[in-house]
Parts: structure tokens; sequence; C-alpha cells
């Protein structure tokens, strides 16, 4: 008899409920009654949420302030479980959604965070609730499938041997480097995972080659595995703010004459600062030369590959040995969704050398092949891939495309509005969804006055409330800086923003 009809037919027969081992309010609290109900009361302001589509930005709160809101939602009950309040949960989703920022609104511009497409969201939900850790094909059976066939799906893109290539999801791009990082070391010096430094035998220093303009996460990995500031060659930028090919040669030479071993180059396909591009080909061709591994932090931009217009940005990415690729980016799903793809599935079990009985089976079977838990790090890892699959499933590859090529042209008839403005300076030509600019007005020309006033532009244009930017340096110099991941955006907001940035900076200038 199966087991569940022996428990049926066991003593819960005679009238004993079959939560008789658990207080009554824990079986509440576990209820599929009340999880719809729940359900129903989020979803219902959920849904009011991305109705709003008003222009507005980031309602800044006293964090004092909000923490004594957050306290006084919590109950005061210590002794028992307390009663479950359904306006108490209501009003947590109230300050959550008004604390938080509107990035389904045309007013949001200002980070590479976007709002995602909503069944993508359900799909989350879905893995919420049924909780199946990622990392194992027998705890989460669906998600492993889909992973494989997400990286089968992206790879037409990347155009590498569909039988030579793997791809893992990992919970951010910070992650993502770091294990490619940490790949690369192992496959270049494949003794240092067991002997560490000691593997080397005083034969130089290992060391990575980087843009200058590479995301922080880069040299923070290369810190945790204890490559330290003075290992970090950095890679100088040509006037699009993309590796220099024509310096790449001389300064990992000059980087071998002060002891380095450079067995890594990172270039950036999106750069966070402007979006930029390196150019993959020909740094691919310089990283076979000096057989050095070439991986591709392509958090932001690599979801380009998927658009028909503007795939060639990434020309030579079927040449790198790795890429990340942040779907919680331009493919607009939750975050963390980060993919990492390896170009020789073999190598991609070398960021990890680990035996572990209690997970890793010693005899593998067609189940086994698919888990992931000896290449990412995460042991417990969320079925991530599952609103990216979903959505793939239900609308295919136009869904992202359009829109990625949407946000894109937008960027660029923002750079010719701001290009009309004769108080604005634009700073790079878009190869993306990023613009960087200044507003200056035309009796200000010091450095150090243009700097603060682009800073405290973008503070007050915060503090206001009626949009969202960001600022980031560029050549020392701050710039204000727009990341446009919301189609409801249009031109028109933007010339609005412009003009708010105007009369702000004026105010400012003047000492309003």
């Amino acid at each position: 008899m199966p087991i569940a009809a022996t428990l049926s037919a066991g003593p819960a027969s005679s009238g004993t409920s079959r939560r008789h081992s658990v207080g009554r309010a824990i079986g509440e609290a576990f209820d599929a009654r009340r999880f719809g109900e729940n359900t129903d009361t989020v979803v219902g302001k959920l849904e009011s949420y991305l109705e709003d589509l008003s222009v507005r930005g980031l309602e800044l709160t006293d964090p004092a302030a909000l923490s004594h809101a957050a306290r006084a939602l919590m109950t005061p009950e210590s002794e028992t479980v307390a009663a479950f309040d359904d306006k108490k949960l209501a009003a947590i989703v109230d300050l959550y959604l008004r604390t938080g920022i509107p990035v389904h609104s045309p007013g949001y511009m200002g980070r590479q965070f976007s709002g995602v497409v909503p069944l993508a969201s359900v799909m989350d939900l879905v893995s919420s609730v049924t909780n199946q850790p990622s990392s194992f094909y027998e705890a989460a059976q669906l998600p492993n499938v889909a992973e494989r066939i997400m990286g089968e799906e992206l790879n037409q893109f990347i155009g590498w041997d569909p039988g030579s290539f793997a791809m893992v999801t990992t919970s951010g791009g910070s992650l993502g480097n770091l294990t490619a990082l940490l790949a690369a070391r192992n496959d270049k010096f494949p003794d240092y995972w067991s002997a560490g430094g000691s593997a080397l035998g005083g034969r130089g220093t290992p060391a990575i080659a980087v843009g200058d303009d590479a995301h922080y996460s880069v040299s923070r990995a290369a810190g945790v595995m204890g490559i330290g500031e003075d290992q970090i060659v950095r890679l100088p930028l040509n006037e699009r703010k993309q590796i220099c090919v024509e310096q790449v040669r001389p300064v990992l030479a000059e980087a071998e004459r002060r002891g380095l071993r450079v067995f890594c180059m990172v270039a950036s396909a999106g750069t966070t600062s402007v979006g930029a591009f390196d150019p993959l080909d020909e740094l691919a061709r310089v990283a076979r030369e000096k057989n050095i591994w070439l991986h591709v932090d392509g958090a932001h931009g690599a979801s380009l590959l998927v658009s028909d217009k503007l795939r060639e940005r990434l020309r030579g990415i079927e040449k790198v040995d790795s890429i990340t690729w942040d779907a919680h980016k331009m493919m607009f799903v939750p975050a963390p969704c980060t993919l990492l793809f390896y170009r020789n599935k073999n190598k991609s079990r070398g960021a990890f050398r680990q035996k572990a009985s209690y997970v890793f089976d010693e005899e593998p079977d067609i189940y086994t092949e698919l888990d992931s838990g000896d290449k990412n790090f995460e042991c417990t890892k969320r079925p991530m891939i599952m609103p990216l699959w979903t959505l793939w499933a239900m609308y295919g590859r136009k869904l992202f495309a359009e829109k990625i090529d949407y946000l894109c042209e937008l960027t660029q008839e923002a750079h010719r509005v701001v290009a009309e403005q004769p108080d604005f300076d634009n700073l790079h030509v878009p190869e993306a969804n990023i613009l960087c600019f200044r507003y200056r007005p035309a009796d200000l020309i010091r450095g150090d006055d243009i700097h603060r006033l682009q800073v405290a532009i973008r503070n007050r244009i915060k503090r206001e409330g009626n949009f969202f930017i960001s600022k980031v340096n560029i050549d020392g110099v701050a710039a204000l800086r727009v990341v446009m991941m919301n189609h409801e955006v249009t031109p028109e907001h933007f010339r609005i923003l412009l003009g708010e940035i105007r009369r702000v900076g004026n105010e400012i200038f003047r000492g309003q």
C-alpha cells in the first residue's frame, strides 16, 4: 500500500487532524488557504503598483523614521505565535512599495536593474513556494533541465560548438566573475588549488589584466583570490572608453618584466560607467598569442546578443574562454540570475576541486550529469533560471530583442537631444542603453566647479523625487548618467528630465 494511503488509513481517520503533532497556530501559518488569502492581498497591491505609470523617482525616507515604521509593524508577542493580521500584511507591502525605487516609472533612468516582465515574478513565486535548491538534479529536476536548455538556446548567439561548451547559473555577476577567474587560475596553474602559491616555484607572481574601466567586482574577486592591487595590470582605454588594443601588448610585456604572470585578461561587454564594448576579436588574438585566458564581463551587455541589430557589438565573442551574463539586467527577470558560460565544458569544472560525499555522487549517472554543484560556489542555489526559461518558453527571443532594441534606440535619441542643448555636453557616443553627459552653464569653466555642480544636481534631483538618475566620474570629473531600462520611457520624458536638470543646475549655480 502506498505510504500516503497508509497514513490516511491510520489514527487520523478516527477524527484526529493530520496536523495533530503541531500546534494550531503553526498549522494555520502553513495553511494553503491562508496562502491564497495572503497572495490575493499582495497581488492586488502589486497590480496597482504596476498600473501606476506616473513620472516619479525615489522617495527617500529618513532611516530612523523608516526603522520606526518597520518596528511598529512587528508583533510584540514573544511567548506564543501571534495571531495573523491581514491589515498588518497590507501595511508591510505598502511600506515596501512606497520606499523602493519605482523601476516601472518613466522617471526611473538611474540604474542597471529593471522592472521585470510580470510573468517572471509569478514564476519566481512558484520557485519560492516549492523551494528547490538547484545545484543538484535530484533536488530540482525541471530547473536543471531548463538551465541546460537555456544554455543551448543562448549559445546559438555566442556560436560555440553545441557539444563543447557549458553554462551554469550563479548568484550575480560578481560571483560569476570570481568563479571564472578561479577556473582561469586553476587552468593556467594546475597545482594551485592543492598547493597554493608554492605551486609556482618562484616562476613569477599570478596576475590578471583588466581594462581601466572594469567593474569593481573584478578587482574584488582578485583580492578574494589573494591577488593584490599590485598584481592587477591596468590596460589603458581609447577615446571610446574601450581597451586600447594597440597598447595591450606593450603593457603585458612590461608586466612580464616586473615578474608578473598574467593568466587571465578581463574584457567588458558593456562597461558600467558608459556601456562601452571592448574589441573582443582583437583581444582574443592577443590572448591566444600569450596563452592567456580571456574572460568577458558581459553582465550588462551580453544580452545584446539576442538582437539582430546589436549583436555586432560583441563581434569575436565566440573566441573567448568564458562569459558572465546577467539576465536580471537586460533580460528583465528578478535578481539574481547570472549565466556563466565556458567555451570548454571540461574547464567549467576547474574552478572548484573538492570531494564531499554528502552531495557529490561517486557513481555518476544520467541524473547527476546535470548537477552544477561542482561548477558553482553555491551549494544551496535558487532555481534562478526558471523565470528566464518561462519567458523564453512563452514568448521567445523577440520579447527580449524588441525591448533591447527600443532601449538602445531611445538612448541614441537622448544623445541627439543632448547635442541640441548649448548648455549640455555629451561625453561619449552610446553603444547600448547608457548615456553620460554634463550640465555646464556657459560661464562655468573650472573642472572642480563642474564636478561639484554635477554631484549637487544629481543629489537634488534624487531628493525632489520626480526622476531617478545616477552619476559617474569620467576622467576624474563627475557626470550625470542615465540608464534606459524601461520601455515606458519616451524621448519626451528625457526632455522633461533635461528641463529639470537645467532648472536645478541654475538654482545651485546661482546659490539658490
